[in-house]
């Protein structure tokens, strides 16, 4: 019963101060909404997967490949989110709400000039770029409105993000799973009623996908400025707050660069990865992006309890108890490693039908199949790693996670799965059994460097 009404009031919103009282509690309170979020976050990725597979393997592909440029969009949001979060967090933490306002709103200013460097380019040369990353004018020519939209539509996505950051590190998760359920019904409504058309709505096949998706993100980023505004929380955003603050801005920023770039060391890794498993024909392409969306759908949860471990660590920190942090880590690490093994054996035993939702094309029903049992070895590790990823990056410590992230994916995956697949025979099979070693990897040196505790002495 305790544990059902936690959960009641998590989703109500309500305000709690997590740094007192029961540790588990915070736990379940800020993870549940959370995971939510991350849950709503991941249907993007099958929905969109799930209409576009019924266009054909060709369609496919340039989702996958879109999606693989895309990682590097991601990472600049996931960057900005960091700091956004490790420092509102740190000022409720101080019990300084005001603060904490201000720079949320630094951060917002931050995120449109970037999205922007991101979108403008994009839209102007993406079919080029579609064309230089498949190696094909013919998939270029089929595909390209589609990544110039996805391209375009880069601050949807950057300020969708970038809110509920400020959202999660201000304690208030409940208000970022909002925004991504109704940015998921825009999109749900929307993909099949512009990839196939009807009544007035003229069909536009996979350039619909990407026309949905865009749509659904803004949505749902222009809901969270309305929250931000309405401020019925510890937040309440004015315009004074976005009066230009250099040095705040460039705390900011300086938070900011490792963390974007930290995150795009694993999205380029899997962008590598997906260069080269596409040298064994489109059947491989179209049989890994369907994989690593199903993966996606499933790991996303996770990452709802790696984002209140960031909160718990920044909050806490900010209120003088780094003890509390830790054992908060701790516990979601052990949450997460938990919920992962689960559904590792799920994936593993169950692998085939999954796959068999998105197509029937035998040739990639093997490789996707494949690629999900092999992955699936991992996620113990996995389930570690991004807890200790996070607690770093909550408590502003963005550089030990780039350090780490750079030797584990770019010195060690990518070159093995290189070798594994080329020179020792291994095929697609030898790509995907990098993933699970990397994350071996990862996982100690994390937690090794978690236990020295020089990230509890880090000024935000």
């Amino acid at each position: 019963m305790k544990l059902l009404k936690a959960i009641a009031e998590s989703l109500r919103g309500e305000h709690r101060d997590y740094t007192a009282g029961s540790l588990h509690q915070a736990i379940v309170l800020l993870s549940v909404p959370m995971v939510l979020e991350m849950a709503m976050e991941s249907l993007f990725v099958v929905v969109d997967i799930f209409w576009v597979a019924r266009l054909g393997e060709r369609a496919v592909s340039a989702v996958g490949i879109t999606e693989a440029m895309y990682a590097i969009v991601f990472a600049a949001a996931m960057g900005l989110s960091a700091a956004a979060t490790a420092t509102v967090a740190r000022r409720i933490g101080e019990k300084n709400p005001e603060a904490a306002s201000h720079a949320g709103a630094q951060a917002i200013i931050l995120g449109v000039i970037v999205s922007l460097a991101f979108a403008i380019p994009g839209y102007i040369y993406g079919t080029e770029l579609l064309a230089w990353m498949s190696g094909s004018a013919g998939l270029a020519a089929y595909g390209g409105s589609f990544t110039k939209i996805m391209l375009a539509g880069t601050p949807g996505v950057v300020l969708l993000f970038l809110n509920n950051a400020i959202f999660r590190g201000a304690g208030n998760a409940t208000i970022a799973m909002h925004a991504l359920w109704l940015a998921n019904i825009c999109n749900m409504i929307l993909d099949p009623l512009f990839i196939f058309g009807w009544g007035p709505v003229p069909a536009m096949g996979v350039t619909g996908a990407a026309v949905a998706t865009v749509t659904g993100r803004s949505v749902g980023a222009l809901y969270g400025f309305w929250r931000l505004y309405e401020g019925r929380g510890e937040l309440r955003l004015r315009l004074s707050h976005f009066s230009w603050d250099v040095p705040l801005m460039k705390q900011l920023f300086g938070i900011a660069a490792p963390a974007g770039f930290q995150y795009l060391v694993p999205t380029a890794s899997w962008l590598g990865l997906m260069r080269i498993v596409a040298v064994f024909g489109g059947a491989a392409t179209a049989g890994y992006t369907i994989a690593i969306r199903i993966i996606v759908f499933v790991l996303l949860p996770a990452w709802g309890l790696s984002n209140a471990a960031a909160t718990l660590v920044g909050q806490n920190l900010g209120a003088k108890q780094p003890e509390r942090a830790e054992k908060s880590v701790l516990a979601c690490g052990f949450y997460n490693m938990t919920f992962l093994m689960t559904v590792s054996v799920g994936l593993i035993l169950f692998a085939e039908p999954l796959v068999h939702v998105f197509t029937q094309e035998e040739a990639v029903v093997k490789v996707a199949v494949e690629c999900l049992r092999i992955l699936s070895y991992g996620y113990g590790f996995y389930a570690w790693g991004m807890v200790l990823i996070q607690a770093f990056n909550g408590a502003g410590d963005t550089r030990i996670p780039t350090i780490v992230n750079f030797g584990c994916y770019w010195l060690f995956q990518l070159p093995l799965a290189y070798a594994w697949a080329n020179w020792w025979g291994g095929g697609t099979a030898g790509v995907f059994w990098a993933v699970p070693m990397a994350e071996l990897l990862l996982a100690v040196v994390a937690y090794t460097l978690f236990r020295r505790g020089a990230w509890k002495n880090t000024v935000v």
